[in-house]
């Protein structure tokens, strides 16, 4: 089994390349529906529609437009590489829309923004 550090970590969006990423996440789902019927003593299921969403943390960066266009409301294609961009590396592609951004401010800390997604359509998991 591989093992990657987080630090080769790469986020394109629109095509382009998020700068000052700090971290992201990915989460997928799935619904389970009960066909259980009438009579039967053991419940049983089948799997339902899936689904996918995320979050994407940054050093604020206002020279980035890329960063700029993450606003809620606004419709992304992504790809997320976990281990880097490196040929053979694992990639996770979708879309999904931004469901909200906020700036992080502290007087001890870089100012920071936060971005939430929600995925619309399939999740297609690849390598580079």
């Amino acid at each position: 089994m591989a093992i990657v550090h987080g630090k080769e970590g790469v986020i394109k969006a629109g095509g382009s390349v998020v700068s000052d990423v700090t971290g992201f996440a990915l989460e997928t789902s799935g619904d389970v529906v009960e066909t259980t019927a009438l009579g039967e003593s053991v419940k049983s299921f089948t799997t339902g529609t899936t689904a996918f969403s995320g979050n994407i943390d940054v050093n604020f960066n206002r020279a980035d437009s890329v960063q700029n266009t993450l606003l809620a409301g606004s419709q992304i294609a992504f790809i997320l590489y976990p281990e880097g961009a490196t040929s053979g590396d694992r990639t996770y592609t979708g879309s999904g829309i931004v469901t909200g951004m906020s700036v992080n401010n502290s007087l001890d800390s870089m100012v920071t923004k936060s971005v939430t997604f929600q995925g619309t359509g399939a999740l297609t998991i690849g390598t580079v």
